[in-house]
């Protein structure tokens, strides 16, 4: 297996007048299993196609343990080993099977070619044909399967090798909901029983929180924030990542730092919130300016006494919980209440909790508390 190093790695397609990744610098340790995410042409794919040597970087260098995969200076080589000399496995969004073999034939084709004994071959093959629920396709030819169970084969491809380095390009897109999920927790499984080095590009944050043992959220060819899922979800490092990650959006509103005599509080307007001790440090100089705040839907709760009071405009029942969208004036608030029945008022109160309430500075959207 082996540890990924990324060092001030740019790509152009236009020869250094505009950068689709710029200055990249990044740590992926053994073993470990990290998710790129991030929107569509935020540069998360180029990442990993660069790791896979797929792409020629335009600066920078790639190493894999301490061997030195590439070095680029200026579009120029002066290290690059080809993909095939990378110990690597993936797998694309595009399945990229061969149509004229079976299952079977496909997923041991990679064991084949390196000579594997038929036996062995037999062996990993159905280990992974059992796990990924294809035994009984494992005699049919790709024409005649689903695009769902193609993806499925794809991957057991991968898995049947031991790379180490695999490489994931969004590959649950085509499965069901129900399927998505098991071969979610299988992969998690596997990679860990493996061990290997895995990097996993995906634009659902549900499958990063569940998957990651480190999440590299970019947009704009820039890392916006690194770290565990709950380090981007409870400390995001400024709004863009506080509004991607959480399902729904987290709320967010301009308030007024006020100083008043037994301490700041934070006016939106529509309702006013102290301060709490801890947070009054960092707020002291932004007193008599804005802040943008910052509240997760789950973070709110019903209370009498709450600073919060809103007009209710619609409920959606999720089965376990509820998410009640609340009008502030103009504005539309969602809360996630988790009780048995939805509350059946016309007007809410809520208080948020003071401990998970997150601070924005309003020119460079970077978080202000710690």
């Amino acid at each position: 297996m082996a540890a990924i190093t990324i060092k001030d790695m740019s790509i152009s397609y236009n020869k250094g007048k505009t950068f689709v990744l710029d200055k990249l610098n990044l740590n992926i340790n053994d073993g470990e299993f990290c998710v790129f995410l991030g929107p569509s042409g935020c540069g998360k794919s180029t990442a990993m196609y660069s790791i896979a040597g797929l792409l020629e970087p335009f600066q920078g260098k790639i190493y894999f343990g301490d061997s030195l995969m590439t070095e680029m200076e200026n579009g120029k080589k002066k290290t690059f080993v080809p993909p095939q000399e990378r110990n690597i496995a993936m797998v694309f969004q595009e399945y990229a099977l061969y149509p004229n073999m079976t299952v079977r034939e496909n997923m041991g084709f990679a064991l084949k070619t390196k000579k594997v004994p038929k036996e062995e071959i037999d062996r990993l093959v159905m280990e992974q044909a059992e796990k990924l629920e294809l035994t009984p396709l494992l005699d049919r030819r790709i024409a005649q399967l689903s695009g769902g169970q193609r993806q499925r084969v794809a991957l057991g491809r991968a898995l049947v090798r031991s790379p180490q380095v695999f490489l994931l390009d969004e590959p649950l897109g085509n499965l069901d909901a129900k399927l998505r999920e098991q071969v979610r927790y299988e992969l998690k499984k596997i990679q860990k029983e493996l061990n290997i080095t895995t990097v996993y590009v995906t634009h659902d944050q549900t499958e990063a929180m569940t998957m990651a043992d480190h999440i590299v959220l970019l947009n704009g060819g820039h890392i916006m924030q690194e770290g565990t899922p709950n380090d981007l979800y409870d400390h995001p490092s400024n709004e863009f990542v506080a509004g991607f990650l959480g399902t729904p959006q987290i709320n967010l509103f301009d308030c007024q730092v006020v100083k008043e005599a037994n301490g700041l509080t934070l006016d939106a307007g529509f309702f006013k919130l102290p301060v709490p001790a801890d947070m009054e440090d960092c707020l002291k100089s932004y007193a008599g300016n804005k802040v943008h705040l910052g509240i997760r839907p789950s973070d709110m709760e019903l209370d009498p006494n709450g600073a919060i009071t809103a007009k209710v405009d619609s409920i959606e029942p999720l089965g376990d919980a509820f998410l009640i969208y609340v009008r502030l004036g103009e504005k539309v608030v969602v809360f996630k209440y988790a009780g048995e029945t939805a509350p059946e008022d016309a007007e809410l109160h809520l208080a948020p909790n003071p401990a998970k309430l997150h601070l924005f500075d309003p020119a460079t959207e970077k978080r202000i508390n710690a």
